[in-house]
């Protein structure tokens, strides 16, 4: 039997989540030994294959087209999308932005910052000036999965990942949250 494929992805987020993938150490090879490991930021291939993949993971909040588009994309061409860290679960940090308009928060960000010059201006690009608030990854595609945690722990990622790679769905609970 094949190995399952898995590819990951971030959107508006910090990368957190994929840094405590890393945080597994040398848990990887055993994930590696189970799995397929595709597409992420973390690797040189950044696109989940054309015929597609097992297990899709997206980090982050939606609040462009293009963190929808990546959405879309994964939803379509994977078979169990998981929803990994706060952000991707319910909006997180970069969901605060959605109390002010975008206007205000663009302002904020290119012009009245400490350490913008005289110069400042709010960039002229329509991906930019559109304006969406942030979304959970569920409030765009349907998810099968949700590990939350700002990021999840290094041991939870681990034993998402290998559940997923053993064809077994994880039971996200007690130990495997942490608030913290």
């Amino acid at each position: 039997m094949a190995k399952p494929k898995i590819a990951s992805d971030w959107l508006c987020g910090c990368a957190g989540c994929h840094m405590s993938l890393l945080d597994i150490d040398e848990r990887i090879i055993a994930v590696a030994e189970l799995a397929d490991l595709r597409s992420s930021p973390i690797t040189d291939l950044k696109v989940p294959d054309i015929t597609g993949v097992d297990v899709g993971i997206l980090e982050g909040g939606i609040n462009n087209t293009a963190n929808e588009e990546v959405a879309l994309r994964m939803r379509k061409s994977c078979k169990i999308l998981v929803a990994l860290g706060d952000c991707a679960v319910f909006g997180g940090v970069p969901a605060m932005r959605n109390f002010f308009t975008l206007e205000e928060t663009l302002r904020r960000a290119y012009i009245e910052t400490e350490s913008t010059d005289s110069e400042g201006k709010i960039p002229d690009d329509p991906e930019l000036m559109r304006p969406t608030q942030v979304r959970s990854l569920q409030q765009v595609v349907p998810v099968d999965i949700f590990v939350p945690g700002c990021p999840p722990d290094a041991d939870t990622i681990f034993y998402v990942l290998a559940e997923l790679a053993q064809g077994r769905i994880p039971d996200i609970k007690g130990d495997k949250l942490h608030w913290d």
